[in-house]
């Protein structure tokens, strides 16, 4: 049963991992969202650009290969310049290089405006129940 709401996903700058983007697709369609997958490889603009067009209430931005907070920096501001003030933004997989104290990294996500802020390996679901819960449904 679709519930209305609209979500951009894809995976951000140089990173390709096409199975999880995939796989977050699916569980997000599952539970009534309608999704629209910008793929791999996809610079910011990419998903501001799907959101304006298709009137989306979040974006979730996926990132393995470690560079995802330079990826990501400026992201809410070039959101809100493009009129998209209140879109919820989520992040989350390996969004950062080595190993990092994970509440530290969560600041600086938050900071950058980033709603939730997910660690690597976080069940998909949880985020659904997340954005579910953020978009009143």
């Amino acid at each position: 049963m679709k519930n209305g709401k609209k979500v951009v996903i894809g995976v951000i700058g140089s990173d390709c991992h096409a199975v999880g983007n995939k796989i977050i697709h699916h569980v997000l369609e599952s539970n009534g969202f309608e999704v629209i997958n910008i793929g791999v490889l996809s610079p910011q603009i990419d998903f501001i650009n799907a959101a304006i067009e298709t009137k989306a209430d979040a974006i979730i931005v996926s990132s393995l290969y470690g560079h995802g907070e330079l990826d990501c920096q400026g992201m809410r501001e070039k959101c809100e310049e493009a009129g998209l003030k209140d879109i919820l933004l989520y992040v989350g997989g390996n969004i950062v290089v080595g190993k990092q104290e994970w509440s530290e990294v969560e600041s600086r996500f938050k900071a950058m405006g980033f709603n939730r802020v997910y660690r690597p390996g976080t069940p998909i679901e949880l985020t659904t129940e997340d954005l579910k819960s953020d978009l009143g449904i």
